[in-house]
């Protein structure tokens, strides 16, 4: 009796006969074998005591917990291990039930089965200590008067999401020197929305593996799930000197990993405690300014398509007409204005004050797309617009300008093509984990100063050059920029 194979049998199982509605708010995205194999196998078992706690909250079918007992049961013979496992589905509890208790006769393990809500359950059981905490939790946003909103933040820290709450709680639970092992999406590395959490995070334990996936799409696949999620190793201690960072394609891979200091990872003046994935993803010194620095904002588009319909138009002839310009009109550097064949409206017609509003000046302004994936030859999509006339932007852009204005035309082209560089793209991918390209994603990019983009527009081709004369013109221009093929 093989308990990995047999989880990994009832998990198939169960995922078949899941509800696809009740699925998706329940965020359930059961852990493969390979992927539950690979979490177990990040965390340190040296040095056990003779008894072990595990905590599986969110367990599902019991997938990571079969992974990690039977990794202590092979390295760690003579430790006792007792696994806490928390379930809120009763159609999945179960399948989890059969795990557990093929756990207890093949590895001799003791258990608990707690059926309810990991965040509003108050079982003293839950609140450990443990040694391990293993999981894969649910997604899912969290409204501010949420009750596991606010019992997460009673608890530990304000948390916008189901997932960064269940990773919150488990940090809360573990003994001095425990571990914890989560698989999750890459989203709570960057950007406002989960800084409070990184900020408490960093504070209270030690990142110790960071692991990255290549593919969005291989470790999730039968569960039809387009994410970037990593794996990350933490525990409950002051931060480690270094960080392990490794990198599979998928899950069924042997990861390359390699030791980087956590300065590397987490820059000491950075009051918003990104976390960068990739080490060494640097732009030479003369790029030291950010957008303020240099006196340019940047926005969102104020054209909420679907909330203004009154507005857009096909007829570019009628009165009034100005360009409605989306993600999709963003090309090659430029905007293809009217687009050949457009799925959406290309006018819009200002009949009011609340639509005058939405119109910016006519002049040069550079647009970004606000949504890229991973696969993607540059995750930052930025281009020049110079049309004759006031414009409306939608809110699946973002733009560049100075106070609502326009800005110069050689310094919109110059941050045009520095936008399009593949040093700034590097720069972008190290800190970045999801599909959007926000507003305060742009305002921490370093930039040169104003002068040296002016030299960069006049020193390049017309229109985007290719990605090749693009980068070797931004390498001549600053020769610290890296090898755009190493």
């Amino acid at each position: 009796m093989d308990p990995i194979t047999s989880t990994e049998t009832r998990r198939q199982a169960a995922l078949g006969k899941l509800d696809p509605s009740t699925q998706a708010v329940l965020g359930q995205f059961f852990t493969p074998v390979k992927a539950a194999t690979l979490m177990a196998s990040l965390l340190r078992v040296e040095d056990l005591s003779d008894t072990v706690r595990v905590l599986d909250p969110g367990a599902g079918a019991g997938s990571l917990t079969a992974a990690l007992v039977d990794r202590l049961h092979t390295e760690c013979p003579d430790v006792a291990v007792h696994v806490v496992a928390v379930e809120t589905d009763p159609f999945i509890t179960p399948y989890l039930r059969a795990t557990l208790e093929e756990c207890q006769a093949v590895y001799g393990i003791s258990y608990d089965l707690v059926e309810g809500d990991y965040l509003l359950d108050e079982s003293a059981q839950l609140d450990g200590p443990f040694d391990f905490v293993i999981a894969n939790p649910p997604y899912g946003k969290l409204a501010a008067d949420s009750p596991a909103r606010l019992a997460t933040t009673a608890r530990a820290v304000d948390t916008p999401n189901v997932y960064v709450a269940f990773w919150a709680r488990a940090v809360a639970s573990l003994k001095e020197d425990g571990q914890g092992v989560f698989i999750v999406p890459r989203s709570w590395a960057n950007g406002t929305y989960y800084r409070p959490f990184r900020r408490w995070l960093l504070s209270t334990a030690s990142l110790d593996v960071l692991h990255e996936f290549e593919s969005r799409t291989k470790v999730f696949a039968d569960t039809k799930v387009k994410q970037e999620n990593v794996i990350v190793v933490f525990s409950l201690r002051p931060q480690a000197s270094n960080v392990t960072l490794s990198k599979s394609v998928a899950h069924d891979e042997v990861p390359i990993a390699r030791s980087v200091p956590f300065s590397a990872i987490v820059q000491d003046e950075d009051d918003d405690k990104v976390v960068h994935f990739i080490e060494g993803a640097s732009v030479p010194s003369a790029a030291r300014f950010t957008l303020s620095d240099l006196g340019i904002d940047v926005s969102t588009g104020k054209v909420v398509d679907f909330r203004n319909r009154q507005y857009l138009t096909d007829n570019l002839n009628a009165p009034g007409v100005t360009p409605m310009i989306y993600q999709s009109n963003i090309r090659s550097g430029g905007i293809d204005w009217p687009q050949v064949n457009a799925r959406k409206p290309q006018g819009f017609v200002a009949r009011d004050d609340a639509a005058i509003r939405q119109l910016l000046p006519q002049g040069p302004y550079v647009v970004v797309k606000r949504q890229t994936a991973k696969e993607d030859p540059r995750r930052i999509v930025a281009a020049l617009w110079d049309g004759p006339s006031r414009v409306a932007f939608d809110n699946k852009t973002n733009y560049l300008h100075e106070s609502n204005s326009p800005l110069e035309r050689n310094l919109a082209r110059g941050l045009m093509l520095w936008l399009n560089s593949t040093v700034l793209d590097r720069y972008f991918r190290a800190f970045s984990g999801h599909t959007q390209v926000n507003a305060g994603d742009l305002r921490r990019l370093p930039f040169p100063c104003r002068e040296d983009l002016v030299l960069l527009a006049k020193a390049a081709p017309d229109g985007l050059p290719d990605q090749e004369t693009l980068d070797a013109v931004v390498a001549k221009l600053f020769p610290e920029v890296p090898d755009s093929t190493a």
